[in-house]
């Protein structure tokens, strides 16, 4: 059994994305500028913002945090979202989610200009991610992808089993595993909460990526040995011997599925790292088409 290790993956892309930046920087040309816009005070959120513009800072690319205080309008945030699309020296951005219920998401993802939705949200990269087309791919998926590539976890012809469904994770790596080329040339089974015989699915499966956000669901007797487990999931449990109160505990019961496994992914420490490497690759290439470099 070989641990994925995300955190090492996740470093290695930040030192070759500041090595890019100071050979583009030597050539004249600027900096990726990447914008993260954030409503209200949400705790989960403020984390993932104050991640992000470390993470920018310490690639070499230039960050902007633009805060609402959480009564701000749909209107005015529309308007700052029509400010920031057609801003010449920004590449990206991206609105952190959730927004305050008053807001409707879908309308504010949907303003985002495509050429500049670094996360991966908008109907038009995700059309073209279906395609197989050049687009932004999102976070999490592009995450997993990476971390077959650079472990050269084979994919071609195999099975790989995807348990959930949803528009952020199951449904485009499932889209991903089953394009031509590597990774992927897999053949794909999509499971949910309505998927019969679960159970006898997964014990097929060469490849399971599990991410439905339920803890330890994914036992030892559905996994055949020899497999390799992308565990996606990250649920806080209670854990009363931590200091902060709570665990993040993963979708597959690690401790007795692990020695099963070819490889698998921890949590934390696994995919988790891998979101915010991958909207550095994503603003990174929305830099590259805004300067002409691609």
């Amino acid at each position: 059994m070989q641990l994925i290790d995300g955190k090492l993956v996740s470093q290695q892309i930040r030192s070759e994305l500041k090595a890019e930046v100071e050979r583009m920087v030597e050539q004249g040309m600027r900096r990726p500028h990447l914008a993260v816009v954030i409503v209200g005070h949400d705790g989960g959120s403020e984390t993932y913002v104050a991640a992000k513009v470390k993470a920018c800072e310490e690639v070499g690319y230039r960050s902007t945090r633009i805060a609402f205080e959480a009564d701000v309008t749909e209107e005015q945030l529309l308007q700052k979202i029509d400010e920031l699309n057609r801003q010449a020296d920004l590449d990206g951005f991206i609105v952190q989610l959730p927004l305050p219920s008053h807001i409707d998401e879908q309308k504010i993802t949907l303003a985002i200009a495509p050429e500049k939705d670094v996360d991966g949200f908008h109907p038009v990269n995700v059309g073209r991610m279906n395609l197989g087309l050049p687009c932004f791919l999102s976070a999490t998926p592009a995450g997993i992808i990476e971390l077959l590539r650079r472990y050269q976890i084979p994919t071609q012809g195999k099975h790989c089993v995807i348990i959930g469904r949803s528009n952020i994770v199951g449904r485009p790596v499932a889209t991903l595993m089953a394009q031509k080329g590597y990774p992927g040339d897999a053949t794909v089974t999509i499971c949910h909460s309505r998927t019969q015989n679960l159970k006898q699915i997964c014990q097929t499966a060469d490849i399971i990526i599990a991410a439905l956000g339920r803890p330890g669901f994914v036992t030892s007797d559905m996994v055949k040995p020899g497999a390799v487990v992308i565990d996606v999931g990250t649920t806080r449990v209670p854990d009363a011997t931590r200091k902060s109160g709570f665990r993040l505990a993963g979708d597959v019961d690690f401790e007795h599925v692990a020695p099963l496994c070819s490889y698998i992914t921890p949590v934390p420490g696994g995919v988790g790292p891998m979101t915010i490497a991958s909207l550095l690759l994503n603003t990174m290439q929305a830099a590259k088409q805004t300067q002409n470099l691609l």
